[in-house]
C-alpha cells in the first residue's frame, strides 16, 4: 500500500510541536511494516538550512490563485529511508518561522493547490492521502471538486487526523473562489461553512473518507457537545467514519538505555545510579538546590491550553511542601513572565528556560521525578509518554489522550499505575495530585513499583501504525 502524508511540518526537517513527531514516526513505522509511506512538506527556510539534505530538483510548474501567478518548485529528498517531496516557493516559505503570519491562509492555499498538482504533474498515485490539521484541509476538496477524473486520483482515498481542533483554519468566504477557484455552492450547502466563514478544518472533516482523533478518549470528547471545540455537530454527522487512535513515541530517540543526550543510561531493571546521575545533571544545569526533594519537570508550549496558570497558582505551595520545578518552554508572554516571577522569588527552587533546547528537554525527562501536564484539553499529548520512558511519573488532568496513556495511581494499584490524574481544572485539583505524588515519593518501595511500571509501558508506534493500516485497508476496499 502507498500512503502520502501531507502535512505542514515533520521531523527531522522542521518542527514546532508534536505534529512533526507523529508524521515522521508514523511514516517510518508504516515503512517498517512493508508499505510505502512518503511525506509532503513545504520547503521552508528551516529545511533549506539542513546542509546534509541534498534534495534533487524534480521540476516546477505554475500555480494559480485567482489572478496570482506563483511557481511551485518540487524537490525530492530521503532521510533514513523515508522520502520527502518538498514544495518550494520563495515568497511563501522563505521565512523565519513556519507559521504565525497574516497571510497564512494564502500560504497554505498555495500549498494545497501545489500538492494537488504535484500528484497530477508527476503522476504520483497513492492508495491513501493522509492529511493533518487545518493547513491541508482543502486538499480533498480540491481533488473531489476539481480533479476527480485525473488518473492520479483514481481509487485514492483520504484520511484526516485531527491534532489540535482549536485551530479551525478560518477564511472569509470570498477566498473560496479567490484562492481555490471553488464554487460558492459548497459554502452555501454548509460543506465548508463554519461560524459564518470557511473553515479548512471542517472542509477536511467533511470531504475525507475517514477522520481520526489522536486518542480514543479525545474522540469521545469531540462527540460530546460541551467538550467538542464546537465541532460536535460536524463530527456527529461523520460519526460512522470517526475514530480515535492514540499516538506513539519515537522509541529510538527516547530510549534511556542509549540516549546520547542524557548523563547516564538506565533501564527498568537497573535504574538507580543512572536516574540519579541524570537528576544531578539537571540540578546543575538549572542551578537548583542539590537536596533530596522531588523535582517536577515541565516541557511544553507556555499557552492557555497547557494549564500553566494552574502550575503558577500552585507554585508557592509546591515550593513550601519541598518540591522543585524545572521548566522549559516559551509562548504567551504573560505566562512566561509569571513563571519568571516565581523563579525570582525562589531562585534555587524554581528554574525556567525560556525557549526550546532539545538537550535540556531530554535532561528534564530523564532527571525529573515527576512531569506536569495539567492541560485544559489535550488531544493526545506526547510529553507524558516520553516521561514514562525515563521513569518520570506524569501528573496530568484526566482529559483526552492523557486519560488513555496514564494508569492513575489510586492509593492501591501500584502493580499497574504509572502516573497520577486529577479531574477538575482547578489549582486544588493539581495540588491534590501533587500531594499524592509526594506521598509516593516518600515511600521508596511504592515509588520503585510505579517507576518500573512507567518505564515498561508500551508506547511504541507499531500498534498505532497497525490500527491506521486497518483504516486504510477498510476504505480502499469500499
Amino acid at each position: 500500500m502507498r500512503i502520502a502524508m501531507v502535512a505542514s511540518e515533520a521531523n527531522p526537517l522542521c518542527k514546532t510541536g508534536g505534529l512533526a513527531d507523529v508524521i515522521w514516526s508514523l511514516s517510518r513505522e508504516l515503512n517498517k511494516l512493508g508499505h510505502e509511506a512518503f511525506i509532503v512538506l513545504p520547503y521552508y527556510r528551516a529545511i533549506q538550512a539542513h546542509e546534509d539534505l541534498n534534495p534533487t530538483f524534480l521540476g516546477e510548474y505554475e500555480v494559480r490563485l485567482s489572478w496570482r501567478r506563483q511557481v511551485a518548485e518540487v524537490y525530492l529528498a530521503e532521510v533514513q529511508g523515508v522520502k520527502f517531496y518538498l514544495i518550494g516557493n520563495e515568497y511563501y516559505f522563505d521565512r523565519d518561522s513556519l507559521y504565525g503570519y497574516d497571510d497564512d491562509g494564502e500560504r497554505f492555499a498555495f500549498y494545497c493547490l501545489a500538492v494537488r498538482d504535484l500528484f497530477v504533474k508527476f503522476n504520483v498515485h497513492c492508495d491513501v492521502i493522509h492529511i493533518h490539521d487545518w493547513q491541508v484541509g482543502m486538499l480533498p476538496v480540491l481533488v473531489r471538486e476539481q480533479s476527480a477524473q485525473e488518473k492520479a486520483f483514481q481509487g485514492t482515498k483520504f484520511v484526516m487526523t485531527l491534532h489540535n481542533e482549536a485551530f479551525k483554519g478560518y477564511l472569509d468566504r470570498y477566498f473560496l473562489g479567490h484562492f481555490f477557484g471553488l464554487e460558492d455552492r459548497i459554502y452555501d450547502n454548509g460543506a465548508v461553512r463554519f461560524d459564518g466563514m470557511v473553515s479548512t478544518l471542517k472542509a477536511g472533516i467533511v470531504y475525507c473518507d475517514k477522520v481520526v482523533a489522536v486518542s480514543p478518549n479525545h474522540a469521545k470528547e469531540l462527540l460530546t457537545p460541551g467538550d467538542s471545540m464546537r465541532l460536535y455537530g460536524v463530527l456527529e454527522l461523520r460519526k460512522a467514519d470517526f475514530t480515535g487512535i492514540v499516538n506513539g513515541v519515537d522509541e529510538e530517540e527516547f530510549d534511556p538505555k542509549k540516549d546520547p543526550l542524557i548523563a547516564a543510561h538506565f533501564s527498568a531493571t537497573k535504574y538507580a545510579e543512572g536516574k540519579a546521575a541524570c537528576r544531578e545533571k539537571l540540578l546543575d544545569t538549572m542551578e537548583l538546590d542539590h537536596d533530596d526533594a522531588p523535582v517536577f519537570g515541565l516541557v511544553t508550549r507556555l499557552t492557555w491550553q497547557k494549564g500553566i496558570d494552574l502550575i503558577i497558582g500552585y507554585g508557592e505551595d509546591l515550593v513550601r511542601k519541598g518540591g522543585k520545578l524545572a521548566a522549559l518552554g516559551s509562548g504567551e508572554r504573560d505566562l512566561e513572565e509569571r513563571l519568571e516571577a516565581l523563579h525570582a522569588r525562589y531562585p534555587s527552587r524554581v528554574a525556567i528556560y525560556r525557549g526550546y533546547s532539545n538537550q535540556l528537554a531530554h535532561d528534564i525527562y530523564a532527571g525529573s521525578d515527576f512531569f506536569l501536564m495539567p492541560s485544559l484539553f489535550e488531544p493526545c499529548g506526547i510529553g507524558q509518554m516520553i516521561a514514562q520512558r525515563y521513569g518520570t511519573l506524569p501528573i496530568a488532568r484526566r482529559v483526552g489522550g492523557l486519560a488513555d496513556t496514564i494508569e492513575a495511581y489510586d492509593g492501591k494499584n501500584d502493580k499497574t499505575a504509572n502516573g497520577f490524574l486529577f479531574n477538575d481544572y482547578r489549582v486544588e485539583g493539581l495540588g491534590w495530585a501533587c500531594d499524592q505524588a509526594m506521598e509516593v515519593y516518600a515511600d521508596k518501595k511504592k515509588l520503585h513499583k510505579l517507576l518500573v511500571n512507567a518505564i515498561k509501558t508500551d508506547h511504541s508506534w507499531r500498534r498505532s501504525a497497525e490500527l491506521y493500516l486497518g483504516i486504510y485497508q477498510e476504505i480502499v476496499a469500499r
